[in-house]
């Protein structure tokens, strides 16, 4: 059986805006679209008010999906869309949901095309504990966000994709993080964009005066590190055209900066089994919350 697109919905627009990304990636891979929702039971003296009986839970756990999926047919015909209803606490729920997902799509408060997103703790404990990967997409998010701009500077969902953005570690590079960002680049017949952050080993940063050589020298290393890293991936997708950048700096604002053109921006997550903590990693955790593009957290050993 061929895994879905899985998108947590529940009437926000948020992730009403999380559901049309769901649909158009569910296009692009011809796969079908399953919509989850998740009914949070409520407490025993709240569920017997009058406001929160049968009528009205019928009502939320029923018409939102429904009204969902029936526009999204309209819009997106090609999919085949599955709906889904489920009980218990969101953040668990949509976590074991993306198990048996291609990957979880979930909606993000929108700050600004500027400002990035507003990761609530929902979503935060899906990212932190799903096995595949999730999508965070945030309110604002249209289609024509991930394209370039018409040739009257318009923008326009009919052009070609903006590059996907993927943020490597080098020293610490995952296959299933990289095929992941080619693929989603492959799909798009768009560019893949690397972006790795080096700084100089402590005993260079500290105490040591200014030495261009040996920044230029070690500048160099990590350039030849990426490219060492991404060669095997060149010959395997040929037919991705793929820009190394090697900079300077903090790795987060180097992706964030790069997320400003970027139809998709892909980082990783390294599983951790422990179950305290949100286990995202600093440089993840940053651009989750300041990205200007959806954001693909890949998770990985």
């Amino acid at each position: 059986m061929l895994r879905a697109i899985t998108v947590g919905l529940d009437g926000s627009r948020e992730s009403r805006a999380a559901a049309e990304w769901a649909a158009r990636e569910a296009e692009l891979r011809d796969l079908p679209l399953k919509i989850v929702h998740v009914w949070e039971p409520v407490p025993e003296p709240m569920a017997q008010a009058p406001l929160l009986g049968a009528e009205a839970q019928q009502h939320w756990t029923e018409r939102i999906p429904r009204e969902a999926a029936a526009g999204i047919g309209l819009r997106h015909p090609g999919v085949e869309v599955i709906r889904e209803q489920l009980s218990g606490h969101p953040g668990d729920v949509l976590a074991e949901a993306a198990k048996s997902a291609e990957l979880l799509v979930l909606g993000s408060r929108g700050l600004s095309r500027i400002g990035g997103f507003m990761v609530g703790s929902i979503g935060l404990s899906a990212v932190a504990h799903a096995d595949r990967p999730v999508v965070l997409v945030r309110a604002l998010e249209v289609a024509a966000d991930e394209h370039e701009p018409d040739p009257a500077g318009v923008a326009s969902a009919a052009t070609p994709f903006l590059p996907v953005v993927l943020g490597l570690d080098v020293e610490h590079p995952d296959e299933t993080l990289i095929e992941f960002a080619f693929a989603a680049a492959l799909v798009r017949e768009t560019s893949l964009r690397v972006v790795h952050g080096w700084n100089p080993p402590p005993y260079y940063a500290y105490g040591a005066p200014a030495n261009p050589a040996l920044h230029e020298g070690l500048a160099l290393g990590d350039a030849e590190a990426l490219a060492k890293v991404l060669r095997p991936w060149r010959q395997k997708h040929p037919d991705v055209d793929v820009v190394e950048e090697s900079r300077y700096g903090s790795a987060a604002v180097h992706v964030v900066e790069a997320s400003r053109e970027a139809s998709l921006v892909v980082v990783g997550r390294r599983i951790r089994r422990s179950p305290f903590g949100a286990h995202i990693g600093h440089v993840t955790h940053a651009v989750l919350h300041h990205s200007t593009a959806p954001v693909a957290v890949v998770p990985h050993s």
